[in-house]
C-alpha cells in the first residue's frame, strides 16, 4: 500500500518495503516558498503527519494596558477646553489672596531716578504750594476739565462721586451704574453729580485709564500683560482666589488700572505670581488642572439680560 511521505518539499506516495536511505530529496530546514526551488537532502520518505503549528493565544489586556499608560509629562500636554458645565469651580466666596509681586531690576532703577527727580520738584513748589499752573486736570471721575486761568475756579464741574468697578466684563461708575462694555465709552460717561473742580494734587485722586493688556497660556499656566509703564509697588496690588482675579495698579504717578476677571478655570492661587518690571507687568497664575482655556474670563451669560436692563434704566 502507497503511503504519503510528509517531508517538506516531497509529499509524493512510496512504497514503505522499497524505502531506502535516498528515496526521498526533502528539505530539512525553513521552507521557503518559491516555484523553482527543489529538495536539497537525500534521505527515507516519512509517513508521520508533523503536529499543526501552535498559534499565539491573543491576549485581550494588551490594549487596556496601551490606554492606561500615561504620558511622562503629561503636564505639558494641551488637551480639547473641556465644557464649562464640566470644571469643578470653588465658591467666588473665598476669601482673596494678595498675590506675590516680583520687582525686576529695571524698574528698581527706573523707580529712583523718578524719585530723585521728584523730590527736586516738590522742593521748587513749596514756596509756591497754592499755585495752580494753566492746563492743570481736574482731579474729579469723569471730569476732563483743565484749568485754564482764574475763571476756572468759578466753573461747575460734573462729575462721578463714585468709584469706578470693573465686573463681569462691565465696567461702571458705583454713583450711576451705566454699564458698558466699553472701556472708552466708560472714560467717555458724562458725570452725574455737579459741584467745584478739584485742580490740587493734595486733594487730588488717582486718574483711571485705560491699558494695553493681553494673555497667553501654556500647559499649565495662564499669563496676562499689562503694558504700564514705571508701575509703583507699594499702591498697586493684585489678588485672586481661584475662579477670580483683582487687578488695581497705580503707574507713572496719577494713573490707575483696574480690572476684574471672572476666571475661564481655576487657579492655584500659592503657585500663582506678579512680576513688575519697567514697561509691564506680568500675571503669572498656576492652572490648578493642566488643560487648555476657551477663554480668559468666564462667560457671563446668565447675567447678560440683567445687566442690559440696568444698562437701558
Amino acid at each position: 500500500m502507497a503511503l504519503l511521505c510528509y517531508n517538506r518539499g516531497c509529499g509524493q506516495r512510496f512504497d514503505p518495503e522499497t524505502n531506502s536511505d535516498d528515496a526521498c530529496t526533502y528539505h530539512p530546514g525553513v521552507p521557503v516558498f518559491h516555484d523553482a526551488l527543489k529538495g536539497c537532502t537525500k534521505g527515507r520518505h516519512n509517513s508521520e503527519k508533523p503536529p499543526e503549528p501552535v498559534k499565539p493565544e491573543v491576549k485581550t489586556t494588551e490594549k487596556k494596558e496601551l490606554s492606561e499608560l500615561k504620558p511622562k509629562f503629561q503636564e505639558h500636554i494641551i488637551q480639547a477646553p473641556k465644557p464649562v458645565e464640566a470644571i469643578k469651580r470653588p465658591s467666588p466666596d473665598e476669601p482673596m489672596t494678595n498675590l506675590e509681586l516680583k520687582i525686576s531690576a529695571s524698574l528698581k532703577q527706573a523707580l529712583d531716578k523718578l524719585k530723585l527727580s521728584s523730590g527736586n520738584e516738590e522742593n521748587k513748589k513749596e514756596e509756591d504750594s497754592d499755585e495752580i499752573k494753566i492746563g492743570t486736570s481736574c482731579k474729579n471721575g469723569g471730569c476732563s476739565k483743565t484749568y485754564q486761568g482764574p475763571q476756572s475756579l468759578e466753573e461747575v464741574c460734573v462729575y462721578h462721586s463714585g468709584v469706578p468697578i470693573f465686573h463681569e466684563g462691565m465696567k461702571y461708575w458705583s454713583c450711576c451704574r451705566r454699564k458698558t462694555s466699553d472701556f472708552n465709552t466708560f472714560l467717555a460717561q458724562e458725570g452725574c453729580t455737579t459741584g467745584k473742580h478739584m485742580w490740587t494734587k493734595k486733594d487730588a485722586g488717582k486718574k483711571v485709564v485705560p491699558c494695553r493688556h493681553d494673555w497667553h497660556q501654556t500647559g499649565g499656566e495662564v499669563t496676562i500683560s499689562v503694558y504700564a509703564k514705571n508701575s509703583l509697588p507699594e499702591l498697586s496690588q493684585v489678588v485672586a482666589n481661584s475662579t477670580l482675579l483683582n487687578v488695581h495698579i497705580v503707574f507713572e504717578g496719577e494713573k490707575e488700572f483696574h480690572q476684574n476677571v471672572k476666571l475661564w478655570g481655576v487657579i492655584d492661587v500659592k503657585r500663582s505670581y506678579v512680576t513688575m518690571t519697567a514697561t509691564k507687568i506680568e500675571i503669572t497664575m498656576r492652572k490648578a488642572e493642566p488643560m487648555q482655556w476657551a477663554s480668559l474670563e468666564l462667560p457671563a451669560a446668565k447675567t447678560e439680560e440683567k445687566q442690559k436692563e440696568e444698562t437701558a434704566e
